[in-house]
């Protein structure tokens, strides 16, 4: 199919059996060609200004038209050909600082030159352009907030990992690519299933999705109550349509017997006429019944496959309710656009003692009320609210520094350890600790006050 990007519109077919990395040239038909490394003539000094103050950007400057470039498209000159042209065609081209023409000729490059370069997918990668292009999409995770989570959470390689995001499966594939197709994650989700628009970005191979789950948020609390159960399960597909398809077979035997028992001969005129009613009368019915077993069929198949579905849809949801309920995953993480306090309070009841959970949220306020309730309920150490600051910066020969625009927050993390939750003791614990915690003055006052 035809694929456009960034106002360029190709075919892949020539892509494939080519190594990651492999830069194609976009020809007039829309077809890749691999593009040959051809060395540039830099043996002749180039003229350069020493400063660009005199330089005046009056739009006077270049001598060839639209329509000349247009014209020299047309005729299929290609992009390297059109900015020589430019280059020689520019009355200020001369007059800039060797880094202007450099600046100048790496912008007309990207303009003219149709020129595509295949990158395997990677988080950094698709975090990156996820939050360049779409960062709604991702709650506005930035991609070192992003590779903190993967930090904190402690994601490797044999964990068993739950994962709350809604994020369209950016967070998910991230995890799953940390964890290489070892270990199990359980994906808990909204609403009727689970996003994975961005996981399916990755590519990853059939094994990496066999020990992923997934299990609905609505369902948590009657897990956690002891009250879940799935509807009673159908019994085995194919024995329903066996015992159906036997019931269909008898009428058919029963219309032919029919069929012939109703056919009596008479006269000779007569029975070339009855002949000839019966034989298009019998095609027309065989046609009617031809249609029906078709329909009849395609319904069987149909309910087949929804039941088949239906039962692998529960039969998984009783095994990842059944993981959920050992109550020993390695870690949470949570990214989702829902407020953090009710999700935390449910989900750190399914993970082990002395394991990292992650919270992301876009906002500082919703993770504030988080911490407190957590510092109220304990069961929580090494609680730590943080925000990553980032600037870029330009690395280049005699001209790095930071660039001009950076982004203003990239959300906000709450991490912490779990550690075992003694109930009855914490509740006694924390009224003595506020006691001890009062100064004496004020508890004077109190007792004066009650007498």
């Amino acid at each position: 199919r035809k694929i456009i990007f960034e106002k360029q519109w190709f075919y892949l077919d020539n892509a494939i059996g080519h190594i990651y990395g492999t830069t194609f040239e976009v020809t007039n038909g829309g077809n890749l060609q691999p593009k040959q490394e051809v060395e540039e003539t830099t043996t002749e000094t180039k003229e350069a200004g020493t400063d660009n103050r005199n330089i005046v950007d009056d739009g006077k400057s270049q001598k060839l038209t639209h329509d000349d470039i247009k014209a020299l498209k047309d005729k299929g000159i290609k992009g390297q050909e059109i900015v020589q042209q430019l280059i020689e065609n520019s009355t200020t081209f001369r007059d800039k600082t060797e880094f202007a023409q450099d600046k100048y000729i790496k912008k007309k490059k990207k303009k003219y030159e149709a020129v595509i370069t295949i990158v395997k997918p990677s988080t950094r990668i698709l975090s990156t352009m996820y939050y360049a292009r779409e960062p709604g999409k991702i709650n506005h995770l930035r991609y070192d907030t992003l590779a903190q989570m993967l930090t904190l959470g402690n994601i490797r390689a044999g964990n068993k990992m739950i994962v709350m995001e809604t994020c369209s499966g950016l967070v998910l594939g991230a995890v799953m690519e940390r964890m290489g197709g070892y270990g199990s994650i359980i994906q808990m989700y909204p609403g009727g299933g689970p996003v994975r628009a961005a996981t399916s970005c990755f590519g990853f191979p059939k094994p990496f999705f066999d020990n992923l789950h997934e299990f609905p948020l609505s369902k948590v609390q009657s897990l956690l109550s002891g009250t879940f159960s799935t509807e009673t399960l159908p019994s085995d597909p194919e024995d329903n349509a066996l015992v159906e398809e036997e019931s269909n077979g008898l009428p058919e035997e029963k219309q032919t017997s029919l069929q012939d028992a109703e056919e009596e001969p008479a006269t000779e005129a007569a029975m070339e006429i009855t002949q000839t009613e019966e034989q298009e009368t019998m095609d027309i019915n065989a046609e009617d019944v031809e249609f029906k077993q078709n329909k009849e069929k395609e319904n069987k198949e149909n309910v087949r496959e929804k039941q088949i579905k239906q039962f692998e849809r529960r039969k998984k949801l009783m095994e990842t309710a059944a993981l959920l309920n050992e109550k020993n995953a390695d870690g949470l993480i949570v990214a989702s656009k829902f407020h953090p306090t009710p999700l935390l309070l449910s989900l750190l009841e399914f993970v082990a003692p002395s394991r990292p959970f992650v919270v992301y949220c876009q906002y500082k306020e919703p993770l504030l009320e988080c911490y407190t309730k957590l510092r109220e309920r304990g069961g929580v150490i090494n609680l730590k609210l943080s925000e990553t600051w980032l600037r870029n910066y330009q690395v280049l020969p005699d001209r790095s520094h930071p660039k001009l625009t950076m982004s203003g927050g990239g959300g906000y993390l709450l991490s912490g350890i779990t550690v075992v939750l003694d109930k009855g003791k914490s509740d006694s614990s924390n009224s003595e600790a506020l006691k001890m915690e009062e100064p004496s003055p004020k508890r004077c006052k109190v007792q004066d006050l009650h007498c």
